[in-house]
């Protein structure tokens, strides 16, 4: 095994989520900045990362990481890197990269740098002019942010959450990454009832469940670096069928899931079935006010329309009028609600326990936080 740099990106605001997740793999954070997370891992750990992090948006392996204010500088710096350790003959590489407040600000003279760069190691290795790039995907990504540049290999390919269960969708979904992260910001436990009384596709009640089981979010979905033969396929074979022995069947999760529109709650259903996750979902159709649990020390999660893409403020504010009702007689329970409403606090006539600043997509949201009584403590 060889000690890499391993690079968790992450939404501004949930840093710490991501770090609380990689901390829990058994991997020491050695930097965190610009919603970048470095650890220090190996190729097992580059395995055990896409499978596990659920609210990481890519893992990258971090090859360098240099000041350039030339391109000459770039080439030298690029070309110096053991590009030969990873990519193969017949490797495929696509270069791809940011640059921010940097001399070196046109990207796509950076990418035609790198690539040549890249090109030009490779042929001294392989001794060979040409390279077919026909085989595993080997994507490059860089960034550049005054004049410091970092090139990294993309382990993840598609984003992370892209989980593989969503088959149905509605308007303006939520990011199963933001919506682990919800859950994970929530302290939620498999022992208490969640409910999302609107919960659209039903992202978070599907990620609440799988959490609850201790599902690996990326289980059911491949990852670029699958292919790679510089992490041997045993890797992959040993942390699947971990992941999978892993799975608490046993587990008292319950989740309450409803929304007002019949559609939505039949996507919530497929998708629901497709993550495994089904038989621990109450689902059904109906609107915030009738919103009725009994059982006590519960916990809303939800994520209401923001009324700029869909649902109108007069909409919104019957929402909020139903919560501020419901949360009234259950000092017990706890309220989670990710919106962008600014008005959201005044309307629900009470502030915040806590506010969280977050960004869904590229929209500033705020996730309004009101924790209920604790339950007592068991002997």
């Amino acid at each position: 095994m060889t000690t890499l740099d391993l690079i968790a990106t992450a939404t501004f605001g949930l840093e710490a989520v991501v770090k609380r997740e990689i901390e829990a793999l058994g991997y020491p954070i050695v930097d965190s900045r610009d919603a970048r997370i470095t650890y220090a891992a190996d190729e097992r750990g580059i395995v055990r990362s896409n499978l596990w992090l659920r609210s990481a948006d890519r893992v990258y392996v971090r090859l360098a990481e240099f000041n350039a204010l030339s391109f000459e500088d770039l080439f030298q710096h690029c070309a110096a890197i053991p590009w030969e350790k990873w990519i193969p003959q017949d490797g495929r590489f696509p270069v791809a990269g940011t640059s921010v407040k940097s001399g070196l600000h046109s990207v796509p003279d950076c990418q035609a740098i790198i690539k040549k760069a890249i090109v030009t190691r490779l042929q001294h290795t392989y001794d060979r002019e040409w390279f077919p790039e026909t085989g595993a995907q080997y994507p490059v990504r860089f960034t550049i942010l005054k004049d410091c540049v970092t090139v990294m290999l993309d382990t993840s390919g598609e984003g992370l959450h892209k989980r593989g269960y969503r088959v149905s969708d509605v308007e303006a979904p939520m990011k199963e990454t933001l919506a682990a992260a919800l859950i994970g910001l929530s302290f939620y436990r498999a022992d208490r009832l969640m409910t999302d009384p609107m919960c659209g596709s039903g992202t978070l009640a599907i990620e609440a469940a799988m959490l609850g089981r201790n599902i690996a979010p990326g289980l059911s979905r491949a990852f670029v670096s699958q292919e790679w033969a510089a992490i041997p396929q045993e890797l992959w074979a040993q942390e699947k069928r971990a992941a999978y022995e892993a799975i608490d069947h046993d587990a008292p999760v319950r989740v309450h899931a409803s929304d007002r529109d019949r559609k939505a709650v039949e996507a919530a259903k497929a998708n629901a079935a497709e993550a495994g996750v089904e038989d621990c979902i109450d689902f059904r159709v109906a609107p915030v006010s009738d919103l009725a649990e009994k059982e006590p020390y519960g916990m809303i999660i939800t994520n209401p329309p923001y009324a700029q893409r869909i649902g109108t403020q007069k909409h919104l504010n019957g929402i909020y009028r139903d919560l501020a009702a419901f949360m009234a007689t259950r000092p017990t329970w706890s309220l989670f609600l990710l919106t962008a409403d600014p008005s959201f606090e005044g309307r629900f006539g009470r502030p915040a326990d806590r506010k969280r600043k977050l960004y869904n997509g590229r929209l500033q949201v705020c996730y309004y936080q009101y924790h209920g009584q604790r339950p007592p403590v068991r002997a």
